[in-house]
């Protein structure tokens, strides 16, 4: 019974992964396929990335991309962090549950109807829509999802390190950042790292929030597989799925490291 069930888990789970990731590995090796069509190989070719950035519009968008994914994980790993210590260290401040309610409204708010009403929001303040009104609504769904992982990583968090450095003579900004910040700074990173994420993978609330001049990569190639997937789409796809990979296997090599310090840390604190 022990070995069937073996079995089984492993087939579901080897059925998983293949459900999950065969579709990227198959657009994988179609950005090298020679011929035009999408779905017959032709050989093995690099022309599409040649192709690739000699197409202004793509590249104009992944700059778009890109830009609006830096800022607005940046700022929204800052105001989710601030948001994060705001639950977790002031617990009985007025208004606490309508605070809680509003940061992580967007978690279980559909993408439609946030993009409709940040969409209301922009029109009835005068806004153009472009850039920076993009920018602020990726910041706006971004920010409850580092909020959350930086709000586990404090909950976990030994408050008696913040006491003995304050009963030190530290003061409370000087703690912070030399005890809590380095503490929680793998938490922070990966909220960045989702943040970015998220915010490079969108469509539907940059479809409502952009503008002239600000046409991210996802509106572009959803735009152009309505007429058809051509090989340089597949292209842009694979260096996209490149860049998500390579941060976050650097993210996770440099918590480890990171992780391994502070253990080594600990124990040389506990030997002296």
């Amino acid at each position: 019974m022990n070995a069937s069930w073996s079995r089984f888990n492993i087939t579901a789970i080897v059925l998983g992964f293949a459900f999950l990731y065969l579709p990227i590995v198959l657009l994988v090796i179609f950005s090298f396929n020679e011929s035009k069509l999408v779905t017959v190989w032709g050989g093995f070719s690099t022309k599409w990335y040649v192709s690739l950035f000699n197409n202004q519009g793509l590249m104009d968008a992944a700059w778009v991309t890109i830009r609006v994914g830096l800022v607005s994980a940046t700022l929204a790993t800052v105001l989710g962090t601030l948001a994060a210590l705001a639950l977790t260290r002031y617990t009985r401040f007025r208004g606490r549950v309508l605070f809680s309610g509003m940061v992580f409204a967007p978690l279980v708010m559909p993408e439609v109807i946030t993009g409709l009403s940040l969409l209301l929001l922009f029109v009835a303040v005068g806004l153009d829509r472009g850039f920076f009104t993009l920018t602020l609504a990726h910041i706006t769904f971004s920010m409850c999802f580092v909020a959350v992982v930086v709000q586990s990583r404090l909950v976990t968090f030994d408050r008696s390190l913040e006491e003995a450095a304050m009963d030190l003579g530290a003061p409370p900004v000087k703690t912070f950042f030399q005890i809590t910040l380095p503490v929680i700074l793998p938490a922070i990173i990966s909220g960045w790292m989702l943040a970015f994420t998220l915010s490079i993978d969108d469509l539907v609330i940059s479809s409502f929030t952009s503008g002239p001049g600000a046409t991210t990569l996802p509106m572009k190639i959803y735009s152009q597989v309505r007429l058809g997937v051509t090989p340089e789409i597949n292209a842009a796809c694979t260096i996209l799925i490149g860049i998500v990979a390579i941060g976050v296997i650097a993210a996770s090599l440099v918590n480890k490291r990171r992780e391994v310090q502070r253990l080594r840390d600990e124990q040389a604190a506990q030997r002296g």
